[in-house]
């Protein structure tokens, strides 16, 4: 389904729409046009979805401006001064988490439940001068400005406090259903007309379900949402390329119908789906029920600190239990761990191009829970990413279990960069525990999955019910989630690995022969030997800032990538060769300059949407940058295309690049 608003330029860009026909109570159809109005939205949305905060396109640039705008159409909704306020967004199970530490007069809540469409999404406005300055109640990815070993400078807010990846298109859907409430009446949504659409027809129906394989790949590439949308650059309008499938994912067009289609279903069926996309989560992961429960919850974020808290209500008898995880980790595999009551944390070592040492993790297992040379302390829990955020890296699972439960402990997997692109089997390869994001595999709607072996772990039946309620709550997101996993299994995971393979060791042949930059970790994707590495390629450029390079490659090719330290800054230290004396004085500047952006290095990361013609883009767009850079050119007004010179003015490139961001705007809440 394609949604088209009719404006002209000068409409877009100033805002003078023409106005919706005001709110009529007794007018038939009314929730019907409301729902109408909403879809539009959600997929005007979709077409410009990335990550938000930290990544460099066009993208990422408009939708973290509709993120912040949703911000400030909940302070009006509930008619606070910004000055004054905060607003946060989050699940129904952290925002009774948060709003617990709170005196009740600081903050208001309003839920979308609340609003008559279940989206898993509370907003909480908090007084400023009232929001806690310790550890935040979660910690994780976007909480922290920079971290080492043992500590931690900890995010301004609001990102201190959402943690992970938040629900995106769910908030931006909730801020517009607020707009519209104003204007079509209070209860619009409320009075649903539910449709008969059963979840197996949402699940398993669809115009292409007769495609398998390479011809059901070549569709979905063709119709990905957003793939048609044409950003401004230097040499005139593009299609925009996501290079940032890493942080984040588009969304396929069946997807996109699943979400759409959930969000009429009524109660039974709602508790039919979520009951239904267990079962497929369960059959494409190779999780019985039998032997696991899973958990949906708001992202890998979430899921893990639900982990680390259950983990931490479990006795311990005698013993002093330890946590062992490695420097390779995301933040969100590292920090909730570090809180865990009565635990300590230990690390494995990798190599820079991030591999584990295996005889290291036997010898440490070996010393603390076979030889007990370590006094009561014993490595309860191991925990590993399946492939790493920074270098793509995919260690050997089924070797690492055998060790670890060999020595008595539990494996639990960070799954976020693995889910999407290689076959996973938990119970044939051991695994006790994983956690993914539904938003990192085509299906960005806020839903995360915690998959552990049943009594792993320990909570009471209030707990379970409010974990279990919170994450149900956006169904939505889980018929997204379901469908994503669907349609890639017809795909096949095989020709999945054997697509982005053939992609990556293209990129990384290429990228390698370009003078001045520096490829870090494996530089082909199928190792002999190795389980090889997904399409996360990290880099860094001579004479060239990460910053500068991903805003031209943003302002001249229409690229999202993303740089930084990449919420994994231990491994990013350790590849930069750091001095225990250049992490103090790095940490002493980012506490002096709190707004300071840390460069890191730069990444890549390919999905299955990539195709070769965009490795070219990419690959003759930082032909360019070397070149440029090469011969000192200074002129940044200036750019080399092929043989001839197109001259350009910076401003307006910026001009246009701030016209896009305001037309996202007005595409998806104008009136």
């Amino acid at each position: 389904m394609k949604y088209i608003i009719a404006m002209n330029t000068t409409e877009i860009l100033t805002g003078n729409c023409p106005s919706e026909t005001a709110y009529n109570p007794g007018k038939t159809g009314n929730h019907e046009q409301a729902m109408a109005e909403l879809e539009k939205s959600i997929y005007n949305a979709l077409e410009r979805y990335s990550n938000v905060h930290r990544g460099s396109g066009h993208f990422s640039k408009a939708s973290t401006h509709l993120y912040e705008k949703a911000r400030q159409i909940v302070l009006d909704h509930l008619r606070l001064r910004g000055n004054r306020y905060e607003v946060l967004f989050l699940s129904p199970r952290r925002a009774k988490a948060f709003t617990e530490l709170l005196r009740p007069e600081c903050f208001k809540t309003i839920s979308s439940k609340e609003t008559g469409l279940s989206l898993g999404v509370s907003a909480v406005a908090i007084q400023k001068n009232a929001l806690p300055k310790d550890t935040p109640f979660e910690t994780g990815g976007g909480t922290t400005k920079l971290y080492g070993p043992d500590w931690v400078l900890w995010a301004n807010h609001p990102d201190r406090f959402e943690a992970g990846t938040p629900a995106i298109i769910n908030i931006i859907a909730f801020s517009k259903m607020l707009q519209i409430m104003k204007r079509r009446g209070k209860d619009v949504f409320q009075d649903s007309a539910k449709n008969n659409t059963t979840p197996a027809e949402i699940l398993y129906s669809g115009e292409w379900n007769e495609l398998q394989g390479l011809e059901l790949l070549q569709r979905l590439r063709e119709t990905m949402i957003g793939s048609a949308i044409q950003v401004p650059t230097t040499s005139g309008f593009k299609n925009f390329i996501n290079f940032d499938n890493s942080a984040s994912t588009q969304a396929f067009s069946p997807v996109w119908e699943a979400f759409r289609k959930s969000l009429r279903l009524n109660d039974q069926a709602r508790h039919g789906l979520v009951k239904e996309v267990r079962q497929i989560c369960s059959e494409i992961l190779g999780a019985p029920l039998t032997d696991y429960d899973i958990i949906f919850t708001s992202n890998t974020t979430e899921s893990i600190n639900i982990t680390a808290l259950g983990l931490g209500k479990q006795a311990t008898g005698e013993t002093e239990p330890v946590i062992l995880t490695t420097v390779l980790e995301h933040s969100s595999n590292d920090l909730p761990w570090r809180t865990v009551p009565g635990h300590t944390l230990l690390r494995l070592s990798a190599d820079n191009e991030g591999v584990f040492d295996l005889k290291e993790l036997e010898v440490l297992l070996s010393s603390y829970n076979s030889e007990r040379l370590q006094g009561k302390k014993r490595i309860r829990m191991v925990t590993v990413s399946g492939a790493s955020n920074v270098l793509g890296t995919c260690n050997d699972l089924t070797a690492i279990s055998e060790i670890v439960h060999r020595h008595g402990a539990m494996l639990v997997v960070d799954a976020a960069q693995l889910v999407a692109h290689r076959k996973i089997g938990m119970s044939a390869t051991g695994i006790d525990g994983i956690a993914f994001s539904a938003h990192k595999i085509y299906a960005p709607f806020g839903t995360g999955v915690l998959i552990v072996r049943k009594g792993m772990l320990q909570f009471g039946d209030a707990d379970w019910n409010l974990i279990n309620a919170s994450g149900e709550e956006n169904t939505g997101g889980i018929a997204a989630l379901g469908k994503s996993l669907l349609l890639l299994q017809r795909i096949g995971f095989d020709l999945i690995e054997e697509e982005e393979t053939k992609l990556t060791n293209k990129a990384l042949k290429e990228i390698s022969l370009i003078p001045g930059i520096e490829i870090h970790g494996m530089k082909v994707a199928d190792q002999v030997g190795h389980p090889g590495k997904t399409g996360v390629i990290g880099f860094s450029v001579k004479s060239g800032m990460p910053a500068t390079v991903a805003r031209r490659l943003a302002f001249s090719g229409g690229m999202g990538v993303r740089f930084g330290c990449l919420c994994s800054h231990l491994i990013i230290k350790q590849l930069g060769s750091f001095t225990p004396f250049q992490e103090k004085f790095q940490r002493l500047v980012v506490k002096m300059v709190p707004i300071l952006n840390l460069q890191g290095i730069m990444r890549v990361s390919l999905g299955i949407q990539n195709t070769e013609a965009d490795v070219d883009a990419l690959i003759n767009e930082l032909q360019r940058i070397m070149v440029s850079a090469d011969t000192k050119q200074k002129n940044k007004d200036q750019h080399m295309v092929g043989n001839s010179e197109i001259t350009f003015n910076k401003k307006e490139v910026k001009k246009q690049f701030r016209k896009f961001i305001e037309s996202s705007e007005m595409k998806v809440f104008g009136q």
